[in-house]
């Protein structure tokens, strides 16, 4: 494993474990968006639990390779998903947000794929 995974994976996993934060903690810049895409209210604990245990699984993925494949492919979904959400909702202006924390999951997880 290079230094460039742990510390790209490390990265990753504290932007993606902020954006868990931020849903958990319904900082208004986050949940005035989900609430416009139709988001129901009763999923964003489950969506920032799902960011969290993410981000812990890239971090786990460190020491055991095939969580970190695993979280990787799961936040990937995630995200790809979010994208979707966003343009359901023609909310065109806001699809780079979603793409912020996609880009470097796949790059994370293209380093645990190939480490």
């Amino acid at each position: 494993m290079s230094a460039v995974h742990v510390v790209v994976t490390t990265l990753t996993a504290a932007w993606v474990g902020f954006s868990a934060y931020s849903v958990l903690t319904r900082a208004k810049w986050v949940v005035e968006p989900l609430a416009e895409y139709g988001v129901p209210r009763s999923w964003w604990p489950w969506l920032g639990a799902a960011k969290a245990a993410g981000a812990v699984g890239l971090l786990v993925g460190l020491l055991v390779p095939v969580i970190g494949i695993l979280a990787g492919a799961g936040l990937v979904l995630y995200f790809v998903g979010a994208v979707i959400t966003v343009l359901h909702a023609r909310s065109y202006v806001h699809i780079p947000y979603p793409l912020l924390y996609l880009a470097p999951v796949i790059v994370t997880l293209v380093l645990g794929v190939t480490a």
